[in-house]
């Protein structure tokens, strides 16, 4: 074989021509495959592969493009993407550049949405314990759904017929592309709202939407919806879809309603109602408040009977009181007439005062010529003589006397003084002369 005669191409001249070809005869595809190994790079393009149990095709979509699609990529959902191929030199690959992506079936859907519930209940978004009560009686509901079509319609006439209340209405997109970002973004929303603001904060969400396919009602199964309902503060009622209709927003909302009717149902009791109902616990109230006084009356009659006559009690009373008045009376004035007497009887005999102190002056007289007797100048007068040591203590006998050598010695006219000598081996001494 002559290999002149084939065609001589650079590196960059094949390439060229296998884009040329490739670009030319697939500019427009439609591809189905399980999408894997999808991550987001910082630029927001989106960077994928598409499979089957045979090959592998890689994949991007641009950042425009991917926030318009009605569904993320997301590993294990089996989507059929449309866009064209293309190759990449750089790397001698090719690629599907995706313009359009839907979910393959609803068998793909409800695959990825079991998977979705089973990660959610791990983390336990959907415990009963973090479950917060519906207000008996809300006055303020906010409702997240279309600002158009029969569900606000529907909510807004329940709750007019049931309770009159206020109602916020925050208008969003309920499918397609960019609902499930608005969805919860209306959910915070609404919790920023101060309770005491100008726009008052609601005590209960409504989320609501009326009934459609599984795709239409996809994004109440969004992640960022899921944890929206989560996180708020303010109670939530789920009303998505119809009765058979069970998205992920009905396991983490706080009460599931069938319809958006129900749930206007569930948000408000129905006024006629509680009006009966405190009508009828007045009636019982009345009624039982009668009974009982009845039945106290009865009783202090019971007793009344056993209670002797009151005017009775008081006459006995009065009766012994003008007693005790009168011989009161009677005692003050014999005690004044005691008294009275007694003065008189002192004042008109004075000489009995006067008796009793000439008593008193005579035994005063006798007792000090008693004493006068005993003193000891009056002893002194009769011939004796009091003998003292130098201390001026008494000597009574001569052995003190032997035995002192200083004495004094008083008689009635005056002292001497005179000392006795003592021998040391007798106690008896000699008397010197005065």
């Amino acid at each position: 074989m002559d290999n002149t005669q084939i065609t001589e191409y650079t590196v960059s001249e094949i390439s060229f021509e296998i884009k040329k070809f490739v670009e030319t005869n697939f500019n427009r595809v439609r591809v189905k495959g399980e999408i894997f190994g999808a991550k987001r790079a910082d630029s927001g393009h989106w960077y994928l592969s598409l499979k089957d149990e045979n090959a592998v095709l890689s994949a991007v979509i641009w950042k425009g493009i991917a926030n318009t699609l009605p569904v993320k990529p997301e590993d294990g959902l089996e989507v059929i993407a449309t866009g064209k191929i293309t190759t990449f030199a750089g790397k001698s690959s090719y690629q599907l550049v995706i313009e359009q992506m839907e979910v393959a079936g609803t068998g793909a859907l409800l695959k990825l949405l079991e998977e979705r519930k089973r990660k959610f209940a791990a983390e336990g978004l959907f415990d009963a314990a973090h479950k917060k009560k519906i207000p008996f009686l809300p006055e303020t509901i906010g409702v997240i759904t279309s600002a158009s079509g029969a569900v606000i319609r529907d909510i807004i006439h329940r709750v007019r017929d049931r309770f009159p209340s206020r109602i916020i209405v925050w208008p969003t997109p309920v499918q397609g592309e960019g609902a499930a970002d608005k969805i919860a973004a209306a959910i915070k929303g609404f919790n920023s709202l101060s309770p005491n603001g100008r726009i008052k904060r609601p005590d209960v969400l409504i989320v609501a939407r009326g009934g459609g396919s599984l795709e239409d009602l996809w994004p109440f199964n969004e992640e960022v919806v899921i944890r929206a309902v989560y996180e708020s503060e303010i109670p939530l009622i789920s009303a998505v879809g119809h009765e058979t209709d069970t998205m992920l927003i009905d396991y983490v909302s706080d009460l599931r309603a069938p319809t958006p009717t129900g749930a206007a149902e569930f948000a408000v009791p129905v006024k006629a109602e509680i009006a009966a109902s405190l009508s009828t616990t007045q009636s019982r109230m009345l009624n039982a408040a009668s009974r009982y006084l009845e039945e106290r009356r009865n009783k202090i009659d019971g007793l009344s009977r056993g209670i002797p006559n009151l005017n009775q009690i008081l006459q006995e009373i009065r009766q012994k009181f003008d007693d005790r008045v009168e011989r009161l009376t009677l005692a003050f004035g014999n005690l004044l007439t005691q008294k009275k007497g007694l003065l008189e009887k002192t004042s008109l005999k004075p000489y009995y005062i006067l008796n009793i102190f000439e008593k008193k002056q005579e035994n005063l007289k006798n007792l000090a010529l008693r004493l006068d007797s005993v003193s000891i100048d009056s002893v002194l007068s009769r011939g004796f003589a009091w003998v003292r040591d130098s201390r001026q203590k008494t000597v009574y006998n001569t052995a003190q006397a032997k035995r002192t050598p200083n004495l004094e010695i008083r008689f009635i006219d005056g002292s001497v003084k005179t000392k006795v000598k003592v021998k040391k081996d007798d106690l008896q001494g000699d008397l010197f002369d005065f």
